[in-house]
């Protein structure tokens, strides 16, 4: 056994590649590995910005060698049979035996491979790996066909044992595997030696190069926590930006700066993003006034001055970044302070949202319609969330969310503030673009509820009435995203809301359907025709229920990914989807958990077998009589105990069922179901339904149906499976 060290050296790694990078170098060659016939223990990959490497440990000296046989044609087959069958084996006719079978002597092929040593086998698969790298973007370099993300420098690869350590004859394009690698640019420049893993990596922390980025991630945010802490203040996390910079340096050296007091004021997110997007600096807040008042970098190399001249140097650059905030954000703020917010925003009339559904203000005057409607279904006000709706969309046009597209909305809340619009619709900006993710927030606010779901919901009908709806994997305008937000919206706010009546009125509000409808008051049908002509999957409101039902069935889907992540299964949600009121997603979120945890009892269980024996019996005598046996079940027909039981049990479910789904409360109900379970077991062990008594026998299948009837009041149960 071998253990294997690999170390692809080049020039600088874009340190967004380096994760996937690393996966890619040790799946390409383990998985070549295992194929030519090698075994390993583990396996490890690693990265720095310079470098990829990749350990295997317990690797087998060789592969095996195997033995195939192969079945022939016959003795005496037709000469082409034979030579085919020899081409295939890659032998000769006097290489193949003879041997006896049920009809006769027929060939076989006796192939032997014999197995190779792990060093061939290393070259082998290390070359294809190189060649065949998946870099998302790659060069080539000098006068050579490789291709790699950067120069290509060396190429290390390592056998060692017990017995020594072996260097993989290996060259491609002209770089020969050695055994010797570089350490830090800067701080040790030079070549060395290395003899195993354990060696290459304490060489290289000797020479200034951390190989592993979680260890780099670890002294850079205990570092960088640690300065913060000593002054009084707090490191702001960023996960991403750690990750990010941990692959630009190999040897992390943690520096943290003040911001100038003239940056102080702007707004904490501003100069966040700003340090982040433009020099992937952290940021670091005064945890009593939350204001961020410095920042951290993370330079490549230890200097004598201990990092002065490089924060001097960072400092100038930060400083003129900051300014083109400032004075985007001063700009911002006379501009609101002279105009309003809205005045922020009246160039949104020329930006097209879609050449089908207009520019961005009459996406707006959608919006503001349908927040006006959706207002008194969530709590708000209507003046308010109309109000809103005219302005969240504003910061578009201003100079710092085009600088930084990432802030809009937030930049919406600062600005509505500066115009003295009220804290609601300061919050609606900010909020109505949530949720945007399974662990954004979801807003709670009712008038950010009502125009984040106002807009939500304008996309989806717009989209949906002009036939531009998700296909497989393309979903070019977010249109899944949205309808999870609407769900999260509904189900975290416990909104009570008709979405397909919803649906219909966003419909109404679109480009198309305003100016057809405007065309027909007008009694103008010829301009009404010509739109249609231009728009012929236009879906007008009361026109076109196809639309409306489509959409609602892409809630539905929307809806059982995201009940089934919280462990409800599918076919219980379809047994509640139908149901009526399936577009009330509270009411049937809320039945379909009732019914989730009946069917996880032991009663829940077996009355579902009860139910399933009933309706198969009731389903074949109906199909074979031509009859629906729905009405006429009388206890006086009644022959045994166990029948006359289960017509006072069906009674009392029935009398409690009514009631409890009046209410909505399908648990009360389903515990009602329960009761049932007994009775209609006893039921099928002592009674005989196809009687040859025809008035016993109908009246037992109405018996059955009503068994049925009370079942389907509470869910369709004939959707659940097992």
């Amino acid at each position: 056994m071998s253990d294997l060290l690999i170390e692809l050296f080049s020039e600088e790694i874009p340190a967004r590649m380096q994760a996937r990078a690393r996966e890619d170098l040790r799946r390409l060659v383990t998985d070549g590995l295992v194929a030519a016939g090698l075994h390993y223990k583990s396996a490890g990959a690693f990265s720095t910005p310079r470098r990829l490497c990749l350990t295997i440990e317990g690797l087998s000296d060789e592969s095996p060698t195997l033995r195939e046989e192969r079945k022939g044609p016959a003795v005496g087959a037709p000469d082409a049979a034979v030579q085919g069958f020899l081409r295939a084996t890659g032998l000769d006719l006097d290489q193949l035996e003879r041997r006896d079978d049920k009809k006769g002597q027929v060939y076989f092929a006796v192939i032997e491979k014999p197995g190779r040593r792990a060093p061939e086998i290393v070259a082998e698969v290390l070359e294809s790996a190189i060649r065949n790298f998946p870099w998302p973007k790659s060069m080539r370099w000098g006068a050579g066909s490789l291709r790699w993300v950067r120069p290509l420098h060396s190429i290390l690869c390592l056998l060692s044992s017990e017995a020594g350590a072996e260097v993989v004859a290996l060259e491609v394009d002209g770089i020969v595997a050695g055994n010797t690698t570089e350490g830090h640019r800067f701080m040790a420049p030079g070549r060395f030696a290395v003899s195993s893993f354990d060696d290459y990596r304490a060489r290289l922390k000797a020479a200034r190069v951390i190989l592993d980025s979680a260890e780099r991630e670890e002294h850079i945010w205990h570092d960088a926590q640690n300065m913060a802490f000593a002054r009084g203040l707090e490191l702001v996390e960023d996960r991403g930006l750690l990750a990010e910079v941990a692959g630009l340096v190999e040897w992390p050296v943690v520096l943290m700066g003040d911001i100038a007091p003239a940056f102080l004021e702007l707004p904490p997110e501003v100069l966040q993003t700003s340090m982040k997007e433009h020099q992937k600096f952290f940021s670091v807040r005064n945890p009593k006034t939350g204001r961020i008042e410095g920042f951290v970098t993370v330079a490549n190399r230890e200097t004598a001055d201990h990092g002065a001249t490089i924060l001097q140097g960072n400092l100038k650059v930060l400083s003129a970044r900051l300014s083109d905030a400032r004075f985007f954000w001063e700009n911002d703020l006379r501009t609101v302070r002279a105009e309003g917010l809205e005045g922020m925003g009246a160039g949104l009339a020329d930006v097209t949202f879609h050449n089908k559904l207009g520019s961005q203000a009459d996406r707006i005057r959608r919006i503001e319609a349908l927040a006006r409607e959706i207002a008194p279904l969530v709590g708000a006000q209507p003046d308010l969330a109309a109000e809103a709706a005219r302005v969240v969309k504003s910061d578009l046009r201003s100079a710092m969310v085009g600088e930084f597209p990432e802030l809009q909305g937030l930049m919406g809340s600062y600005y509505a503030r500066a115009a003295g619009l009220p804290e609601a619709v300061a919050h609606a900006c900010k909020a109505h673009y949530s949720p945007l993710g399974p662990s954004d927030d979801v807003p709670s606010e009712p008038v950010s509820v009502a125009v984040a779901l106002a807009d939500k919901i304008d996309t989806l009908t717009g989209f949906w009435a002009i036939d531009e709806k998700p296909t497989g994997s393309k979903d070019p305008f977010a249109l899944r995203r949205a309808a999870l937000g609407v769900i999260r919206l509904v189900l975290g706010n416990g909104l009570r809301l008709r979405l397909s009546e919803i649906a219909d009125e966003a419909l109404g509000k679109t480009v198309f359907a305003r100016e057809i409808t405007i065309a027909r008051q007008d009694e103008q049908p010829f301009m009404a025709d010509d739109l249609l002509r231009q728009f012929p999957n236009a879906s007008i409101p009361g026109e076109d229920s196809e639309k409306i039902a489509d959409l609602l069935s892409f809630f539905h889907d929307r809806l059982k990914v995201h009940l089934r992540d919280q462990g409800i299964r599918h076919d219980v949600i379809d047994a509640c989807l139908a149901m009526p009121g399936n577009d009330d997603l509270t009411l049937l979120v809320k039945r379909a958990e009732a019914l989730s945890a009946f069917l996880g009892t032991e009663d829940g269980g077996n009355l579902i077998q009860g139910f399933r024996r009933a309706n198969n019996i009731l389903t074949q005598a109906e199909e074979k009589d031509g009859v629906e046996y729905s009405y006429g079940a009388d206890p006086k027909f009644a022959e045994s105990n166990e029948e006359r039981a289960l017509f006072a049990a069906l009674d009392t479910a029935e009398a409690a069922i009514a009631p409890a789904m009046q209410a909505e409360d399908f648990a009360a109900a389903m515990g009602a179901m329960a009761a049932l379970r007994a009775p209609i077991d006893a039921f099928f062990e002592a009674v005989q339904v196809n009687s040859d008594n025809q008035v016993v026998r109908r009246n037992r299948l109405n018996l059955l149906s009503r068994i049925r009837q009370i079942c389907l009041s509470v869910a369709d149960l004939t959707r659940i499976e097992g």
